[in-house]
């Protein structure tokens, strides 16, 4: 029996999440992780439950194995698509991603254009045409100032 710790499929989930998180923490400016998978978990979280559960599941099947993983924790298929209005989702993304109300947009904007660097547009697009056009518009991809 081999000592090695090494098992190929995981170690490339984890370099897949990592590189995901990392991406997300670009966007941002900072070294922080931990915020940058709060604010991923956050977007993620907030996306699946306004979903039905066929556009979350076809949404999920992009995602790779550890981050898909994040998307479904916690997740009751039952409960979905939860109706939330635009404030409500403000809301929600700011508690789950330990954030002020005030930053959601402008941290839901930097997530969707770190995740264009790792999904098609076009998934994205799709999965974002699922939602209320004023909630869609709080996840629009758009340059962020890093001062």
């Amino acid at each position: 029996m081999s000592t090695s710790t090494k098992v190929a499929p995981l170690d490339h989930a984890m370099h897949a999440a990592h590189t995901w998180v990392n991406g997300v923490a670009r966007q941002f400016g900072t070294d922080d992780r931990e915020f940058a998978y709060g604010v991923l978990r956050a977007w993620l979280h907030t996306l699946r439950d306004r979903l039905t559960v066929s556009a979350a599941a076809h949404f999920a099947a992009q995602l790779p194995d550890l981050i898909r993983g994040v998307f479904y924790a916690g997740w009751d298929p039952d409960a979905v698509p939860m109706k939330f209005d635009a404030e409500a989702y403000g809301s929600r993304f700011a508690h789950e991603a330990n954030i002020s109300i005030q930053d959601v947009d402008k941290a839901a904007s930097a997530v969707t254009s770190a995740l264009l660097h790792f999904l098609p547009a076009a998934q994205i697009d799709k999965a974002l045409e699922q939602l209320p056009s004023d909630i869609r518009a709080r996840l629009e991809a758009q340059p962020i100032d890093l001062d």
